[in-house]
């Protein structure tokens, strides 16, 4: 195990598993479970402490890189937008008052959107940004996008915030975590 290196793809499929927090089981984990980079669980894998410790390592940006450089300034900026993605997803649940949010009252519902709207106005510039300089960022500028028209062009209300596809909320969260171990912070501290 000392030796072995996960290819491009391996290594693509560990972050995979460490932003959705699991993924079923294909041949493609054989050579890391073999490794013990993942153990294989029921129909999931789940990382070892060492296969996560070796994705953190992988998927961290050195100190001085420009690659570092850019996700810094995101991450200096995000707190807010993260804040304010929280409160619009609260009020998509749930109504001033305490209420739970039935969905019945359009005029409500597509006064959250709008707001989802502005907020993606002010993000995607800035995630756009970052995946000029790390790749691994282009995906999201896409992903959100995709929810958001899905939210507001099909209707499709399960895209704004449900755990069980890529919604806005989802990817949005993906972003932050891929964020944090770019910059090798622990979401904790």
């Amino acid at each position: 195990m000392d030796d072995f290196l996960p290819t491009d793809d391996e290594w693509q499929l560990l972050h995979e598993l460490r932003l959705r927090g699991f993924v079923p089981f294909a041949e493609e984990f054989e050579r890391l479970v073999e490794n013990v980079f993942v153990v294989h669980k029921a129909k999931l894998v789940a990382f070892t402490p060492q296969g996560r410790a070796a994705h953190e390592s992988w998927a961290r940006y050195e100190l001085g890189t420009e690659t570092h450089a850019s996700a810094q300034r995101l991450h200096d900026n995000f707190d807010p937008l993260n804040k304010e993605l929280l409160t619009v997803c609260s009020a998509w649940q749930v109504r001033p008052g305490g209420a739970p949010n039935d969905h019945t009252d359009a005029t409500y519902d597509w006064q959250v959107i709008d707001r989802l709207d502005r907020l993606h106005e002010k993000a995607a510039p800035r995630i756009r940004r970052l995946a000029r300089d790390a790749t691994r960022f282009e995906r999201y500028d896409r992903t959100l996008r995709t929810a958001l028209r899905k939210i507001i062009d099909d209707g499709a209300t399960e895209w704004f915030t449900s755990p069980r596809i890529d919604s806005y909320h989802t990817v949005w969260n993906q972003l932050h975590e891929d964020l944090l171990l770019a910059l090798g912070i622990d979401r904790n501290a």
